[in-house]
């Protein structure tokens, strides 16, 4: 077992929990989400990692079965079901009900969420994805009225809430070393199988791997990455958080993203932390291009969409996510990444809206040598950190404090998108640190020394290909980024 294992599991000894062959074989055959694997075995191992399988097998099988038809058999038997599952909240306004779906059953269109139980939960309770415990009765049929399910109870699954001061206190136990592993392992994947540890290369390698999660720390930062297939994209996207989104569909339209005109219901970019388009390569747009190009500008720039006069705000950033053609140097075949992107992402003031990309081709590619085995974070409450740290606005001082630009008049969208993405890496690798104020003149150097190399040189980085791209397609887009140093 890994050094940053057993670190892990002794600053953090009631939130760790140990992953190996036997966690795995537990969930074999079941489609859940990391968040949700990783609460069921804290809630049924003990303090050495050791499982209770029968607890296990029978949480799953009573609180966690989705037979349709033994769902409908005991609700028409009377029996009221009570299920800890994902479902899908649809709203309607013309007829004031709210629908649910359970996907991986067939209760959908006669099943209905109770008003007592929206009104105790409706900032929970928003249209799109949840997960939560439900309990589920049936409404015999009056007259000409079928019957139908209501969910007569709800309890997000949110089983942590995060005691800010001790994870700060946690962080300040590690080496900034030593927390880009604890994120890795985080993640579900073994920092050690990374490189040669310590290694210029190594880190670099493993900070990039990490910068997939600026998009879950940081509102409305957009983000693009391309890379070869194997790399674990739709994997992190879609299993450490409840609070963001892979669309992997293979199409969308403005209904979906923005607003729905026909059953008066926001979309995704409405309820999310950050909406990802999977596989962007193949990705469909629906008919009417032009409008959702124009809703996307808007957003991308401010958070903003109107449609039909229904105007709303949102914090959820935007990532397209898909493959590119690589040379035999695993290299990109030629330097107009751009392309590889649906022709609605092509244009260059829509692409200068997206502030960050990450070079897949730089990670490696992922076998059963690189997940991990050892104690780690548990992901349900890993991800409520992130959650958490994206309401925290303090780190963005830091950058205003310790960061100028040579030029006096540098592009505005470069500085914002520098700013947002060092801010990302802060609240990742330096969250007990959102105030300089309190640090001695030798510790503020030795800081600003970190926050060049970990926070804001990544940032321009990825800044600068952005930059590139948008120059490719129209010149009158300067290639040049400003230059950034530290005060």
């Amino acid at each position: 077992m890994s050094a940053i294992s057993e670190k892990i599991r002794t600053v953090f000894p009631e939130l760790a929990i140990l992953k190996n062959e036997e966690t795995d074989r537990i969930f074999a055959g079941r489609n859940l989400p990391s968040f949700v694997k990783d609460y069921i075995i804290k809630r049924f191992s003990d303090k050495e990692g050791v499982i209770d399988f029968e607890a296990i097998t029978d949480y799953l099988n009573t609180k966690m079965c989705i037979n349709g038809g033994e769902i409908r058999r005991k609700l028409i038997d009377g029996q009221p079901v009570n299920l800890t599952c994902r479902f899908t909240v649809e709203s309607n306004l013309k007829d004031g009900q709210t629908w649910f779906r359970i996907a991986e059953t067939d209760l959908g269109a006669d099943a209905f969420i109770l008003p007592s139980v929206l009104y105790e939960h409706k900032d929970d309770l928003v249209d799109g994805e949840n997960w939560g415990n439900i309990t589920l009765e049936y409404v015999e049929p009056q007259g000409r009225r079928k019957g139908f399910v209501n969910m007569t109870a709800y309890r997000p699954f949110k089983p942590y809430t995060i005691d800010y001061t001790y994870f700060l206190k946690a962080r300040a136990e590690f080496t900034t070393e030593e927390w880009i592993d604890l994120i890795i392992a985080a993640m579900e994947y073994d920092p050690d199988s990374f490189g040669e540890p310590g290694t210029p290369e190594t880190i670099g390698t493993k900070l990039e791997f990490i910068s997939r999660l600026i998009i879950f720390v940081e509102p409305r930062l957009n983000m693009i990455e391309l890379g070869p297939k194997g790399t674990g994209k739709s994997f992190v996207y879609s299993n450490l958080s409840k609070y963001v989104w892979l669309l992997g569909s293979g199409s969308t339209t403005r209904a979906r993203m923005f607003y729905n005109r026909a059953t008066k219901q926001f979309g995704y970019l409405k309820s999310h932390d950050a909406v990802l388009i999977d596989e962007i390569s193949t990705f469909e747009i629906g008919s009417r291009d032009g409008e959702l190009q124009s809703l996307l500008k808007g957003y991308l720039e401010a958070g903003k969409a109107s449609v039909d006069g229904i105007t709303f705000q949102s914090e959820c950033g935007l990532g397209l996510v898909g493959n590119i053609n690589l040379s035999k140097e695993l290299k990109p075949t030629g330097n107009d990444y751009y392309k590889t992107l649906p022709g609605i992402f092509r244009e260059s003031a829509t692409l200068d809206r997206f502030h960050a990309f990450i070079e897949g081709w730089k990670l490696p590619r992922l076998g059963m040598a690189n997940i991990l085995r050892g104690w780690t974070l548990n992901s349900e409450y890993f991800s409520e950190a992130l959650h958490f740290l994206r309401t925290e606005s303090a780190y963005e001082s830091i950058f205003n404090q310790i960061v100028k630009t040579e030029e006096e008049n540098p592009d505005i969208r470069d500085v914002k998108a520098v700013r947002r993405i060092a801010t990302a890496y802060t609240k990742l690798l330096f969250p007990h640190v959102s105030d300089l104020s309190g640090l001695s003149p030798e510790d503020l150097d030795q800081f600003k020394q970190m926050y060049k190399r970990y926070c804001l040189e990544p940032a321009v980085e990825k800044r600068t290909i952005i930059r590139a791209q948008c120059h490719m397609i129209d010149k009158e887009y300067s290639a040049e980024m400003p230059t950034f140093i530290i005060a």
